[in-house]
Formats: C-alpha cells, structure tokens, sequence
C-alpha cells in the first residue's frame, strides 16, 4: 500500500475514533460480584398445564442471546433470578355477527426476584402484567396452538422487561 493511503487510512480510524463512535449495549450497572445468573424452572401457581415451562424458557433465551452474564446452574451462579406465575386469564375480546368469538385476549401475570447467592434479595418485581391477542378458530389445534404462541409472546416480552431491569435498573 502507498505511503499515502496509509497516512490516510490512519486519519480515517482516529477520526472515527474521535468522534465519539463506540461499540453499545455492552455497558451495565450490575453490583459487584454479580457476573452469572440461574432461572431455575418458575413456579406455577395456575390451572394451566405447562406455562411455567414457557416462561422459563423464554427468560433462559433472552439472558442466553444478551450473553452480558452468564447463565449457569444454580450451584455456580452468582445470583438467581426466581420466577412465580400468578395467573392466566384468558377471554374473547371480538365477535362476528352471529356472536362467535374471532379473537381472544390473555393475561398473564408473573413475579420474578433477583436474589444474591446469599440469598439477599437484590430486586423483586410483583404482579408483572403482559396481554397477548390471538385469533381464534373453529379448530381446536388451531386455538390452542395460537393461544401456545400468545403465552410465547407474552413470555418474551416478559423476559425483555426484566433483562432491561437487570441490566439497568439497580
């Protein structure tokens, strides 16, 4: 490479290097000594069948993708965070014209603490609330598979609240 391109290339990376540009997202306001994670399997205090397991997994995969702590088992981590379903309701919330539903609405509502190894309670969020929509169908499969997909739903977004207080709200 000439000598001028290279003297060229090098103004270009401290230029952009002094212009403020840097890689986000990385930063957080963790204590210190919290630098792992366990979600262990939430508690289910519902008549539904299987949405504990739903919901747990969707906060193992929102802390999994983030990768800014670790998530590990139980023995290993520096904190934990536990999980409790308080409820699901689930209700029609549209109509067509001879009164059949189309669409129906659940909620769902958690708690989920964040406890040291020590067991020291670092933050607890009651009664987090999330509603979903889904459509309805004259099969049954169909219904309970958009409802599967609601609580899915619900669960993510559940998971990005609390990975957002996690990281940010100490």
């Amino acid at each position: 490479m000439p000598f001028g391109k290279k003297i060229l290339s090098i103004a270009c990376c401290f230029l952009l290097w002094g212009c403020g540009y840097q890689l986000v997202g990385k930063k957080t306001h963790l204590p210190p000594g919290v630098d792992s994670i366990a979600i262990p399997t939430f508690k289910n205090r519902t008549l539904e069948p299987g949405i504990e397991i739903s919901l747990t997994q969707s906060f193992l995969s929102e802390f999994i993708q983030d990768r800014r702590v670790k998530v590990v088992d139980r023995n290993e981590a520096d904190s934990l965070l536990e999980g409790v379903v308080k409820s699901i309701a689930t209700h029609s919330s549209s109509y067509d014209r001879s009164g059949q539903a189309l669409e129906y609405q659940t909620i769902i509502v958690i708690d989920a603490t964040l406890k040291k190894r020590n067991g020291d309670i670092l933050w607890r969020e009651r009664d987090l609330t999330e509603k979903m929509w889904f459509q309805t169908s004259p099969s049954a499969v169909v219904s309970e598979a958009n409802k599967a997909a609601a609580i899915q739903q619900i669960g993510k977004s559940m998971a990005e609240r609390i990975r957002n207080r996690f990281f940010y709200n100490f």
